[in-house]
């Protein structure tokens, strides 16, 4: 059990990690195809780290509340409709509406798991953990 925990904790981290380079590397088409400036392109990212911070500070309560497999499942679960929900849409502003989700369920992976492996695992796990990512 304790080896395929610690795989599902690196996996998730790898889910957290891969689609943060895709607005940058997408945004010359999207840009093209929505109409938008490329300044834009920031203030998507700026929307999505926000959220990101204010998860991440409420990320202790919700792990007390739910606990950490839960408010991981969550997160993940967010982060990947707010992916595919970015990739059907139609409307510059809709990427605005999808960065929301986005932004928390990155958080709340991200001090969740960070939280979970610092109190229940040896300091190695952590190095790993952030190789993963």
């Amino acid at each position: 059990m304790g080896a395929l925990l610690i795989a599902i904790i690196y996996l998730s981290f790898i889910s957290l990690g891969l689609p943060d380079s895709l607005l940058g590397s997408a945004w010359p088409v999207m840009q093209v195809e929505f109409g938008a400036p490329l300044s834009y392109a920031g203030l998507i990212a700026m929307v999505i780290s926000a959220c990101t911070i204010v998860s991440s500070l409420l990320s202790d309560f919700l792990t007390k509340k739910l606990g950490t497999g839960l408010v991981t499942a969550i997160s993940v679960s967010m982060t990947a409709v707010a992916l595919f929900c970015f990739s059907i849409s139609t409307r510059v502003w809709m990427l605005f509406v999808f960065a929301v989700p986005y932004g928390l369920g990155a958080g709340g992976v991200d001090a969740s798991l960070n939280n979970y492996v610092a109190l229940h695992l040896k300091s190695r796990h952590m190095s790993w953990l952030h190789c993963m990512w």
